[in-house]
């Protein structure tokens, strides 16, 4: 056909697939329905984006739609509500984009930095429908931005509260449409069928034909649209020459469809269109059902689980911890030292300097000025600072952020390994295919041979191979966020199952910090009490809390100089007073042999006396430790405190662990290294802040928490003191999850062998083929999730009791 000609005959717009008026743009011969349209598709040709339509045909949305004033965005105060982080370079912000639904507006979203070099990074979300993009705000302005996503047809919806409503609901309209076309064609097509299933009389033979188009027509509908989203995505897979699991599904649907259209056709069968429409029908509900549940559970991690983490609240009648679940807009808190901002807030009170690297990677800290918003996930390096808390707690912000790549220090090796069966499973499945059609072809039993080929594609079910792990994992995240252990990632359960070292700090860790007694030995005056109150105002660590406890509520004096020493000490300046507080070597004084842990208080280089923590061990310490060691757990203890409770925790631990003392945060690194080096899985218990680099080195790191803030972008998990006890059911639980994903790898495994020995002798119809391979999808849900439960319930973490 001339070139002319094609592009008369196309009657759909190339870019979005709408129907073209008389009037159509046409360029590079394609028709168009709009400029819009048409500039999208120029942008996207100039930028060398033309794979755009390679991965779907007509992926675009219609541009004939009014665009919306976008001159707001050029207002500071409403952009600084809007993003989830800027500084005086770049800028942070999660759309929600509607528009959504194809791998090619993922590959799209992820390639905006072509089109505009300003965009550093974009990371797209298809299941929430979320493109989170940082971009470098002195080259392109929000409101730039947004015009870039509007140009190429990906309008963001932007309220400030929209993106959290809206990833709450799950839009499945355009499946649930595919599973209502399916649906109709499969029961009209097994009416139809129902004469040529119980034989026909001499009657019912002269409308044998009829019957057969009529089921050929109820058959294209389902192949072309309800089965669509198959073929795209084993097209996508075979032009990036791979194998992914859609492939031998599209390939039996085709094959399937193909036999019966000829069968019909030719007068020689009757086809098989209602086989055709009921596996479409089920892989749909199972597709459903599968979506359903993933969406329930990031659900339920995003917006139902916090962290056990809590931030001090400043009020009428006194500081209070809050979790930060229960922190509202309005609230004035305290950050201190080393503390993470949860959320959105104006600096009101002191000198920020803020450590934005949980949040961008770079470690270099940002000033801030009063009356400046400081963003969720930054990290106070300094003095305490007081804030106002300006938009709501973001779980699933926190959660991102957590994740980022900068913080992950394991692979997801059982991931790996499903990866590795899927690669394989395609291969070997359109092989066994292949061998047994030409067994029975070369025997001269054609029939034999396809119905051996449409049965093998159909059976092998790849679904549950691939839900085994997820399903399994997800659904004991939930369990340990109920007992108030909150777990990075499902990885991170892998990891903690294969936990053969387990290694505690002292402070804060062991010891409760609810049941410790402090004494003070020496004099002070009043100032003395306030210069005291003002300096351990600023830190985070137990002995620092302890103290305040003992001293009380005082007057905050403007202290300046601030600086914080891990594991050692503090030091401010007031004045003309200096003030240290911290460990004798940190003062300079001479260790003395008193029982407990020893904070010292130096002011004028005098000291005015010293503070002793008599230590209570954790509610179950020894039930622990005799579980652990029960179940063959190596046990060890690294404290920077001194040797003072030496005898006590020999008593408590067993005889072959190695009770360090007066380790300092490298000295606890080196040492996890060491135990590594060695061939030993470490899981570290400790102060999410004091111990971050043990925390972040060691195979699994959990920071253990008490109404504080503590929480360390290098941890895996985060534990909250009241859960102490549990630790020997949260690593059998573990243990019972990755039971749970083997057991359920070796049921679908067997189901797949069980089926293709019938499928490769021919003797299995496809309609039972149809019905078993989703039936297997369901299997696999319910016996994870029921799975998961009962070990829960064996290891009584389903009541928190």
């Amino acid at each position: 056909m001339p070139e002319s000609e094609y592009i008369i005959a196309e009657k759909i717009c190339y870019h979005c697939g709408d129907a073209v008026e008389e009037t159509s743009y046409i360029f590079d011969d394609h028709k168009f329905c709009c400029l819009g349209c048409q500039t999208v598709y120029q942008i996207l040709q100039e930028n060398n984006l033309h794979s755009y339509y390679k991965y779907n045909t007509h992926p675009g949305k219609s541009q004939k739609m009014q665009k919306e004033d976008l001159s707001y965005l050029d207002e500071p105060n409403i952009v600084a509500k809007l993003v989830d982080y800027q500084d005086d370079t770049m800028a942070m912000m999660t759309f929600y984009i509607p528009a959504i639904h194809c791998s090619s507006c993922i590959w799209l979203l992820e390639h905006l930095y072509k089109l505009n070099p300003a965009v550093q990074s974009s990371q797209v979300d298809f299941m929430k429908k979320q493109a989170s993009i940082t971009f470098r705000r002195d080259e392109i302005t929000l409101r730039g931005l947004v015009s870039l996503l509007h140009h190429i047809g990906y309008d963001p919806k932007i309220t400030l509260q929209d993106v959290v409503k809206e990833s709450k609901k799950i839009n499945q309209k355009g499946l649930v449409a595919k599973i209502t076309v399916a649906g109709f064609c499969f029961g009209n097509s097994m009416m139809i069928s129902f004469p040529e299933y119980f034989g026909m009389a001499a009657f019912e033979q002269q409308y044998a034909a009829f019957f057969g188009y009529m089921n050929l027509a109820f058959g294209i509908p389902v192949l072309v649209y309800s089965a669509s989203e198959y073929f795209k995505s084993a097209w996508h897979s075979l032009k990036q020459k791979q194998l992914n699991l859609d492939v031998p599904l599209a390939l039996g649907i085709f094959v399937l469809f193909f036999r019966s259209a000829f069968e019909i056709l030719t007068q020689t069968g009757a086809g098989f269109i209602d086989t055709l429409c009921s596996l479409v029908f089920f892989i749909l509900i199972g597709k459903w059902v599968q979506q359903r549940t993933y969406h329930y559970i990031s659900f339920e991690r995003d917006y139902r689980s916090y962290f056990p983490v809590a931030v001090t609240v400043l009020g009428e009648s006194g500081d209070r911890p809050t979790q930060i679940a229960d922190l509202k807009v309005g609230d004035r808190i305290l950050i201190r030292n080393n503390e993470i901002v949860p959320a959105d807030a104006i600096l009101l009170k002191g000198v920020a300097s803020i450590d934005f690297s949980f949040v961008t990677g770079e470690s270099r800290p940002v000033d801030k000025v009063m009356g400046e918003i400081i963003y969720a996930g930054g990290r106070q390096i300094g003095e305490a600072i007081e804030m106002e808390v300006v938009k709501p707690v973001s779980q699933s912000h926190l959660t991102k952020l957590w994740n980022n790549e900068h913080f992950k220090t394991y692979a997801k090796k059982f991931n790996t390994f499903v990866g590795f069966i899927s690669k394989y499973f395609t291969i070997g499945l359109l092989t066994i295919a292949l061998l047994a059609a030409i067994f029975w072809a070369t025997g001269g039993q054609v029939d034999k041979a396809w119905a051996a080929f449409t049965a093998v594609l159909i059976i092998a079910c790849p679904c549950a191979l691939a839900l085994t792990s997820p399903f399994t994992l997800s659904a004991a995240l939930s369990i340990f966020d109920k007992n108030k252990l909150y777990i990075k990632n499902t990885s991170a359960i892998e990891q903690m199952a294969a936990i053969d070292t387990v290694v505690f700090d002292k402070t804060g860790t062991i010891s409760s910090p609810n049941a410790a007694t402090m004494y003070f030995d020496g004099q002070f005056s009043a100032l003395d009490k306030k210069l005291i109150f003002s300096v351990c105002r600023n830190s985070n660590h137990p002995l620092s809390r302890e103290i305040i406890k003992w001293v009380g509520e005082d007057e905050t004096l403007g202290i300046e100089d601030y600086e914080e020493v891990v594991g050692k000490g503090q030091s401010a300046r007031y004045g003309d007073y200096d003030i240290q507080i911290g460990s004798a070597s940190f003062v300079g004084v001479q260790q003395t042999n008193i029982e407990g842990s020893v904070v010292y208080v130096k002011i004028n280089n005098e000291i005015r006396g010293s503070f002793t923590l008599e230590q209570s061990w954790r509610k179950g310490l020894n039930e622990v430790v005799v579980s652990l060691t029960k179940k063959d757990y190596e046990l060890h203890l690294i404290s920077g405190d001194n040797e003072r409770r030496a005898e006590t925790l020999r008593m408590i631990f067993p005889t072959d662990s190695n009770l360090l003392f007066n380790q300092n945060p490298k000295d606890k690194l080196l040492k996890i290294d060491d135990w590594q080096q060695k061939g030993k899985k470490v899981c570290m218990f400790g102060d999410g802040l004091n111990d971050a680099g043990a925390l972040k080195k060691a195979d699994i790191g959990i920071a253990v928490s008490d109404d504080i803030n503590n929480f360390s972008p290098g941890c895996d998990a985060i534990l909250d003191g009241v859960s102490f006890h549990k630790l020997p059911q949260f690593f059998a639980f573990s243990k019972d999850a990755v039971k749970v994903i083997k057991m359920s790898f070796v049921i679908s495994l067997l189901y797949n062998i069980i089926g293709l020995s019938f499928a490769v002798q021919g003797t299995m119809s496809p309609l039972f083929a149809a019905i078993l391979m989703p039936s297997s999808t369901f299997t696999i849900i319910s016996f994870t999730s029921l799975m998961v439960r009962w070990y829960a319930k064996r290891r009584k973490l389903m009541n928190n009791d």
